[in-house]
């Protein structure tokens, strides 16, 4: 079975040529490995994802990026210390250099961790049967492993170790396949830095960035101060539209603006945060022509992107069974912007936080090798790289003991997981939120759920004309903590900071138990009950045994 295509099919003309590059498959990532040189197990080894790639045959290159990145990013040269690290894997050189501790003085011997077996992935199955792994200070040297403490404990490199990257790198060309030939891939410390840094390469202060109108709060925060001033694009269920990008970027007056045209747009394709809304395939191609008729740079944020959920059935109706194969799973996924990346113009994030643990504070960029180097050169001199010891578990974990095919059994496990936890919280909408005044779309991915209110109603307004969408906004905020339930309110995603002209609220299905969310969901559908002076009504759309009465859900 074939993936839909992410690119659309041109025709050729009969000067041109036409080179089909096969897709990384999970079966021959062993073929190609067997093929390449062995790892360096030396401290604060050079590596780069050239060192993994199949081969880009008729694939073009990415378009260069000069015109875009600010002084800053132009004027990072190669960290010194970092460079010369790069030597410390010649045979017989003793290295007086580097400031680089012996690890004899590391006071960690060992560690050994719990984890799960393949398909037994549930939290009560790893405490009954899980697998004990160990890592030891000098397994590397031993002949056990190519990544041990004496390693992951010193310094290395900001690309991050040369055998996680070469995971990821096998894992971001089995599931994206970009279609360019210079993409590269660089470890980071969690996408909350990785968009600072892609900020401080890509816009000056008083430069505009596009994004979704309702945006993840903690993004806009980062810009913000800055300089960078948040753009709000108008959105559907589907998430921004690309009719409204172009018809801002076409009209762009900079006079009237006070900038220049915007050439950065960040954005949440998946499961977005907070409205919870999915690009579909066609959406995502708009985006990405519209992208390339104005010459706009692409940040991907995908933390959710695995979160892909099974359609909701509705209460009363079986839930849909899980993808049967590894293949049916990838299938089933909307084809990201990297996949249709032909420019190099996108930056895609990509993390652990939300698939294995946000502690880990480990993810990845994949972008063009010009831009990976840029945000390389900003690590040398920040972050430097992931923590060794998060960097050692996750290698543990995904490469030792699940391997690419147990690592995409998990990541159908956590669709799962995240698909019942889901559906729990939209039955409880059903039977608790009064439809007269709360309306919703059934989240298809992440793990957040979007619903509307319908402001104009409250009491408040209809006795002052003049109230407004804050102050209603804040008193049923307000009313519901009083009542037990924590919600976040719309306005706080506010892409350029102005009220909107609909009421939100935004929550999230991810950490509660199944009992408390629907606990919660009851206490906001009181408090709109009593807000709006329901009382006394019958709530939400239950029936009297507390069974759910199935009705489509209104439009958010």
């Amino acid at each position: 079975m074939a993936p839909p295509s992410a690119l659309e099919v041109e025709a050729l003309t009969d000067t041109q040529a036409a080179t089909l590059v096969e897709s990384l498959g999970i079966n021959g990532v062993k073929a190609r490995r067997n093929k390449a040189p062995p790892v360096s197990i030396a401290v604060a080894t050079y590596a780069s994802s050239e060192m993994f790639k199949g081969p880009s045959c008729g694939k073009p290159k990415a378009k260069r990026w000069d015109h875009i990145l600010n002084q800053e990013s132009i004027d990072r040269n190669a960290s010194s210390l970092k460079a010369a690290s790069q030597l410390l894997k010649t045979p017989g050189l003793i290295s007086l250099g580097g400031g680089l501790p012996s690890s004899t003085v590391f006071p960690f011997e060992e560690i050994n961790l719990k984890v799960p077996k393949l398909h037994h992935f549930s939290e009560a199955e790893t405490k009954e049967s899980g697998i004990l792994i160990r890592s030891g200070k000098h397994d590397a040297a031993e002949g056990k492993s190519l990544y041990d403490l004496h390693i992951a404990l010193n310094y290395g490199q900001a690309t991050g170790s040369i055998q996680l990257l070469r995971f990821v790198t096998e894992h971001t060309e089995i599931v994206h396949h970009p279609p360019y030939q210079d993409w590269e891939c660089t470890l980071t410390v969690g996408s909350t830095s990785a968009f600072e840094m892609a900020l401080r390469m890509l816009a000056t202060r008083g430069d505009y960035m596009m994004t979704e109108e309702y945006s993840f709060c903690s993004a806009l925060e980062t810009a913000i101060p800055l300089g960078i001033k948040p753009l709000g694009i108008k959105m559907d269920e589907q998430g921004l539209l690309p009719t409204h990008m172009d018809h801002i970027l076409s009209n762009w007056s900079e006079s009237e603006r006070g900038a220049r045209k915007p050439h950065l747009l960040y954005t949440v394709p998946t499961g977005g945060n907070p409205t919870g809304a999915t690009q579909s395939l066609q959406r995502r191609r708009d985006l990405y022509a519209c992208a390339q008729k104005h010459d706009v740079y692409i940040v991907e944020d995908e933390p959710y992107y695995f979160l892909q959920l099974q359609p909701y059935t509705g209460p009363n109706s079986p839930d849909v069974p899980p993808p049967a194969s590894h293949e049916e799973f990838l299938y089933a996924l909307v084809p990201s912007l990297l996949s249709m990346d032909r420019d190099g113009r996108v930056m895609r994030l990509d993390s652990f936080s939300k698939v294995i643990a946000p502690g880990m504070r480990t993810g990845w960029i994949t972008a063009s090798a010009q831009m990976v180097l840029r945000f390389v050169r900003h690590s040398e001199t920040s972050t430097q790289h992931p923590s060794g010891v998060s960097q050692l578990v996750l290698y543990k974990l995904l490469e030792e003991t699940w391997g690419h095919d147990g690592y995409l059994d998990w990541l159908i496990w956590m669709r799962m997981e995240y698909t019942r936890k889901r559906d729990n919280l939209l039955r409880a909408c059903e039977m608790h939120l009064p439809r007269e005044v709360a309306s919703w779309k059934n989240t298809e991915a992440g793990m957040f759920h979007w619903v509307r209110v319908e402001w104009r109603k409250h009491p408040l307004v209809l006795r002052d004309k003049e109230a407004g969408i804050v102050e209603v906004e804040e008193k049923i905020w307000r009313s519901g903590v009083d009542k037990g339930v924590l919600t976040a309110k719309g306005i706080w995603f506010r892409a350029e900071g102005d009220a909107g002209e609909e009421m939100f609220f935004r929550m999230t299905f991810a950490a509660a138990g199944e009992e408390d969310v629907r606990e919660a969901i009851g206490r906001f559908g009181e408090t709109l009950r009593v807000e709006f002076g329901l009382v006394g009504e019958k709530q939400g759309n239950g029936n009297h045994d507390g069974t759910a009465v199935p009705k489509e859900t209104g439009a958010a």
